[in-house]
């Protein structure tokens, strides 16, 4: 199986390594594929073009956007571009953003940003090898214990 996974220079944190390691662990018939662009406007087609030239069944997009106004516009032209390169492709591509405001503390921000980037990996293997693990997931309501002691 390959997958690809496309990430950027712009990121305070490298979110590709971890989401690779993670992949590594957990499967071991992959064949992973890593480009690095310069900014998450630049994910989208590198996303397409891991899935039409290199032939990746699947992707992972990493990014880090910056705090500011227009950091948010550029996350959200990103994550539109993404979801038309999946319609184009018919393949699913996860996009994994850590927006740089998420959190203060630059040790705190690299930990979400590995956490985040692992758990998509992990999401990554139940889509492509557990999809019954997944629906028994949103079937259970795992995912949102926490949000369901709010209300």
């Amino acid at each position: 199986m390959r997958i690809g996974i496309a990430d950027t220079t712009f990121a305070r944190y490298d979110m590709g390594a971890a989401a690779i390691d993670e992949l590594k662990k957990n499967a071991s018939d992959l064949k992973i594929i890593r480009v690095t662009v310069p900014g998450v406007k630049d994910l989208p087609v590198a996303s397409k073009k891991l899935i039409e030239e290199e032939g990746c069944e699947i992707v992972m997009a990493l990014g880090m956007p910056g705090p500011m106004e227009k950091d948010k516009m550029c996350a959200h032209e990103a994550s539109t571009g993404l979801i038309n390169a999946q319609l184009m492709t018919n393949t699913h591509i996860l996009e994994v953003f850590v927006h740089e405001d998420e959190e203060e503390d630059p040790v705190e921000l690299k930990k979400l940003a590995e956490n985040r980037a692992r758990e998509h990996a992990q999401n990554l293997i139940k889509m492509m090898y557990h999809r019954k693990a997944m629906r028994k997931e949103a079937e259970e309501n795992t995912r949102n214990k926490c949000w369901n002691l709010l209300f």
